[in-house]
């Protein structure tokens, strides 16, 4: 009951807190460390999503998209991310920024992360309207040869088996349709352990985002280097 607990607070904060204070906690021992150089020519890999993505609450460089960064860099990657997470974003705000987005990346990206969903489910928006617009979004993405990697949410238990029955296979569903790559939840690695979370105990800290980093980073860096090989 403690983990189903957890679970349902971590969605509620991680996905839709967009106007707390900043964290005042020290780096990590990983964040702090030399990143390795990135070369100029190095792919793009665009984060599209929402807290989870912005770095809620963390010190600059510590969120997911520069410690995933630094993390391919070091592991022999190349490759810049660039974070257009935003706090509080729904599918359908998403949806409506990703033109002005995408039409202004200095460089096409070479692999989009999407990582959405989140407060559509605690909004209690149906997910049939979550399944469209993330099925939009991943057409633009199509439309512009832009291959992904969709980063999953799953329901909250205390929504009910409807609900989740509804929410949860909208992502290996719109994995398949799009021919996107899947991580299958990206919370994971932090649910359930205190010490990965922020002193609210809900929101990943510094620690946390370096284990979703390991355990994404593979699938990711696969990714990459096939969609690199396709513009060849």
């Amino acid at each position: 009951m403690r983990k189903i607990a957890l679970f349902a607070a971590l969605l509620l904060a991680a996905c839709s807190a967009e106007d707390a204070p900043e964290s005042k906690a020290s780096a990590s021992p990983q964040a702090s460390a030399p990143a390795a150089a990135i070369p100029a020519d190095a792919p793009v890999i665009l984060a599209f999503g929402d807290s989870l993505y912005a770095g809620y609450n963390l010190q600059p460089g510590e969120g997911y998209p520069p410690r995933l960064e630094a993390a391919l860099n070091a592991g022999g990657t190349p490759a810049r991310v660039v974070n257009a997470g935003v706090s509080g974003d729904t599918t359908s705000a998403a949806l409506q920024r990703l033109g002005f987005t995408l039409n202004n990346q200095p460089v096409k990206p070479t692999l989009a992360l999407v990582g959405l969903g989140g407060n559509d489910m605690l909004r209690g928006l149906p997910p049939e309207e979550t399944r469209a617009n993330l099925d939009s979004i991943l057409t633009e993405f199509d439309r512009r040869g832009i291959p992904v990697v969709l980063t999953g949410m799953l329901a909250a238990p205390n929504l009910g088996a409807d609900y989740t029955e509804r929410f949860n296979p909208i992502w290996p569903d719109m994995a398949k349709k799009h021919k996107a790559g899947l991580v299958p939840f990206f919370l994971q690695p932090v649910l359930g352990n205190s010490a990965l979370m922020l002193g609210d105990n809900v929101h990943p800290n510094a620690e946390g985002v370096e284990k979703i980093v390991a355990a994404t980073q593979a699938q990711v860096a696969d990714a990459l280097k096939k969609a690199v090989e396709s513009e060849k």
